[in-house]
């Protein structure tokens, strides 16, 4: 096969989320374990830290692995879903896979994939996997697909296990409350490994701190071990004041990646990094830190989050796709300056649009899409639900027609917003 029919082949013949929705979710870990076994378990070749949450995970995940990077250490890169090409999943030092590894690897291990009837999932995890240990990996760092207790990435014992934090997202699968949810990413917990929590919340610490408990694993809080004094925009890059708790000391932070809500992940990576500098085998610098931080999209070609694609119309994508994600978006779109306000939404079927409808602006004009994606809403449905929470405008069923028609109507001091599902960003890109 060729990397044409290779990708045809895992996105046809093995169950994937990303296309088929609830129905490819395949959870449990004994699948994984079976065909890790047959690789030769190549996840315990290299130190791992394993990262679940509602949102932030990439964010956090690819700032620590830039960190990691800048420390010298050859450092594997794990992610989902991908923007426009399957390979941006699995990074050595910010660079994809190459193609011909991915053919080699589906070549050489296809049938043993088919017999154990793997997902599109278990099937990239693995892959990434042994793609690390071909590559000497030192360190990787690992985002759950979806969940954790269940998680094709669950089979790996990590250094530090990290939640950044919990919303209510994939009810039908990991349940219908905030403490259901918590127990679900609180399964990435293993015995006596630290677990480091992003944004604590009342409504779920206790969830966490219960299954650490049963693991007689440390619980550590973010905000506990830093906070931000200042946050501050200098053209694309924002600036962070942080100080460390324990012992008083402020660090300024340089990020690359826009969007308020960073503020969030800046914490989180800048507690995870001080925890692997002195709790691990690691060593990082703070020259490794903040340049690693002032890098962090450069060092692993990170897109899509508050994203400038152009200005005058000033024009943003964000992947953000549940109401948790969406309700940062929108508070950041009422603080940006604009005259008019253009909304090129599209969203997948089984979001809960009930939640995420209501939060978005009323006084913008949208453009309704949809991706070119099986589990897309039609353009005309979307519209329709729209309108029941008073948001107006008009149905292109095309991605791109539809950002053209947002540039057509709006005027140089207006703002176009790209958003709502990450495949219509990643086919805005």
């Amino acid at each position: 096969m060729n990397y044409t029919q290779t990708l045809e082949f895992l996105f046809s013949s093995l169950p994937a989320f990303e296309t088929q929705g609830a129905t490819a979710y395949k959870p449990g870990l004994e699948r994984i374990t079976a065909f890790c076994r047959h690789l030769g378990n190549p996840q315990r070749n290299f130190f791992t830290i394993h990262i679940a949450g509602t949102n932030g995970k990439g964010s956090v995940a690819h700032i620590i692995a830039s960190v990691l990077q800048q420390a010298g250490y050859r450092t594997g890169l794990f992610t989902s879903p991908h923007l426009q090409d399957f390979r941006e999943r699995i990074r050595v030092d910010g660079e994809m896979i190459p193609k011909q590894k991915v053919v080699n690897f589906v070549d050489k291990h296809h049938d043993k994939m088919v017999e154990l009837n793997l997902s599109f999932f278990e099937m990239t995890a693995a892959m990434a996997f042994d793609y690390f240990a071909q590559s000497d990996v030192e360190v990787a760092v690992i985002e759950t697909g979806l969940g954790g207790r269940l998680d094709a990435t669950n089979l790996i014992v990590p250094i530090l296990s990290i939640i950044t934090n919990i919303g209510l997202e994939h009810t039908a699968l990991l349940g219908d409350t905030l403490q259901k949810i918590a127990a679900e990413k609180a399964g990435i917990i293993k015995k006596s490994i630290p677990v480091l929590i992003g944004e604590g919340d009342a409504r779920y610490n206790g969830v966490i701190e219960q299954t650490a408990a049963a693991n007689k694993s440390k619980v550590l809080y973010a905000e506990q071990v830093f906070r931000c004094e200042k946050q501050a925009s200098r053209g694309e890059r924002q600036l962070f004041t942080l100080r460390r708790m324990r012992d008083d000391r402020p660090f300024d932070v340089e990020l690359d990646l826009e969007g308020n809500y960073q503020y969030h992940n800046v914490i989180t990576a800048s507690a995870a990094v001080d925890f692997l500098h002195e709790e691990t085998p690691l060593t990082i610098s703070r020259r490794a830190y903040l340049e690693g931080m002032r890098c962090a999209a450069a060092n692993t070609a990170l897109h899509g989050r508050w994203q400038k694609l152009g200005e005058a119309p000033l024009t943003i994508c964000d992947t953000g796709h549940n109401a948790h994600g969406i309700a940062y978006v929108a508070e950041q779109l009422r603080n940006t300056p604009h005259r008019e306000l253009f909304c090129v939404m599209g969203f997948v079927r089984d979001k809960d649009l009930a939640h995420i409808l209501p939060l978005l602006p009323r006084e913008a004009h949208y453009i309704f899409t949809q991706a070119h994606s099986e589990r897309a809403l039609t353009a005309e449905e979307l519209t329709a639900k729209a309108a029941i929470y008073g948001l107006q405008g008009e149905a292109v069923a095309d991605v791109r027609s539809a950002v053209a028609r947002a540039r057509e109507l709006a005027a140089p001091e207006d703002m176009i917003f790209i958003g709502g599902s990450t495949y219509v960003v990643g086919e805005a890109l």
